[in-house]
């Protein structure tokens, strides 16, 4: 028996915990270059969720951002036909729409994946009262359509004085 926790750990796993380090601490400028070497590893599955990861941290950082846009862009070019990958750059750009209270659709909204609107109604604290309406009433899940609802109730209760 080793003192190396990591020994009989496969080897795509520790180049996964390697990729999310070094995702985690790429500069913008270096962004792209790594995120197409995590694309191109051999376990496709891994590099892809990797990324996706790396997307969902970025992304939630700069939701609000002006610079969305554009790293959006060239994310969205390098990620390619990966369809996984893509759906969710569209859903995070969804996100920014409704947060920015840009326009959008109710199809956009209840068409998402369970993911998004999970992260619509009940993580992104939408702000969006026509958003929480649609998925308080045509969200996919129980537990979206509860939130939804929960939110609007909350918002539309007056705060009560300090006493």
């Amino acid at each position: 028996m080793t003192d190396q926790p990591f020994d009989d750990e496969p080897p795509e796993h520790l180049r996964y915990r390697r990729y999310l380090q070094d995702l985690e601490e790429v500069s913008e400028a270096d962004e792209v270059a790594l995120v197409v070497t995590v694309l191109n590893d051999p376990d496709k599955s891994m590099g892809e969720a990797a990324v996706n990861r790396h997307l969902e941290r970025r992304a939630a950082r700069l939701l609000t951002d002006p610079a969305f846009t554009a790293w959006a862009q060239t994310l969205t070019t390098v990620i390619g036909d990966r369809p996984f990958l893509a759906r969710r750059m569209r859903e995070w750009t969804l996100l920014r729409a409704i947060a920015l209270d840009e326009p959008w659709t109710a199809e956009e909204l209840t068409t998402g994946s369970d993911w998004f609107q999970r992260t619509a109604a009940i993580e992104l604290a939408a702000t969006s009262r026509e958003a929480l309406a649609l998925l308080a009433e045509r969200g996919r899940t129980h537990r979206v359509r509860n939130a939804a609802s929960r939110r609007l109730q909350s918002a539309s209760t007056p705060a009560r004085p300090a006493p």
